[in-house]
């Protein structure tokens, strides 16, 4: 069924306007009495019925709604070294699919991309690539991607969160299983960038109390390491069954 994230208000009745709405009218070609799925982007789903057109808008009724089903039980912010190129774009759009709710892209002491005074441009074309994967993947929210944190900025982040950190490092660390079970709510992910995370780093972490993980005795590419750190969690916490 279509599924489109937007605000919805109370009531029986909603509008959907922009370019949803055109999606509706000349991609999928739908009429009234066809069924779509919104969602406002808070974990509730709203399954509504078309009812008419009102020049480029489309007229719903809201049949009923209900918490959407698809969203983890475990609240994962991954803060992610910036890495070169578009693999930033692939992590968001994999992170997003896997159920990641926040992604914090961070500069780090190996990164090769840098802070270049164009962040927001970046961040709106990140958001944009994950909204897309939240509506693909059927996700009740819309995780947001904050604009490049210096690792300074990144770690007062952290500290203020004060949720549990683990960071996924190529130089060893605990079993996975060890630090997540079925019972973890929030957590907070480490990734590194193409070289890896700094020594000063890996300590800077554990001074606030991070604890220091292992993906196996494999050396993980940079866009891989946070969808394998991911998937693992989401199966340690029950979110793949």
């Amino acid at each position: 069924m279509p599924r489109f994230f937007t605000e919805v208000p109370g009531g029986e009745s909603a509008l959907i306007t922009g370019q949803d709405a055109v999606h509706i009218r000349r991609a999928l070609r739908m009429k009234p009495g066809e069924n779509l799925t919104l969602c406002d982007g808070q974990g509730t789903d709203y399954f509504c019925e078309i009812t008419g057109f009102e020049g480029e808008d489309v007229r719903l009724k809201v049949l009923y709604h209900t918490p959407t089903a698809c969203e983890p039980s475990v609240e994962i912010t991954l803060y992610q070294g910036l890495p070169k190129g578009e693999k930033m774009e692939w992590i968001l759009q994999k992170a997003v699919e896997l159920g990641v709710s926040a992604v914090v892209p961070v500069a780090m002491a190996r990164s090769v991309a840098r802070l270049d005074g164009k962040e927001e441009r970046k961040r709106a074309r990140w958001q944009k690539i994950a909204d897309e994967a939240a509506g693909q993947s059927g996700r009740g929210i819309l995780p947001p991607v904050e604009p490049p944190h210096s690792w300074k900025g990144a770690l007062e982040r952290m500290k203020a969160a004060g949720v549990p950190v683990v960071a996924f490092y190529e130089g060893g660390g605990l079993p996975l299983a060890e630090l997540v079970g079925r019972e973890t709510r929030r957590l907070a992910v480490v990734v590194g960038p193409e070289g890896g995370f700094e020594p000063s780093e890996i300590e800077d972490l554990r001074a606030l109390g991070a604890q220091v993980a292992t993906l196996g005795p494999r050396i993980l590419r940079c866009e891989t390491a946070p969808l394998a750190a991911l998937a693992v969690i989401m199966a340690l916490t029950g979110n793949m069954e």
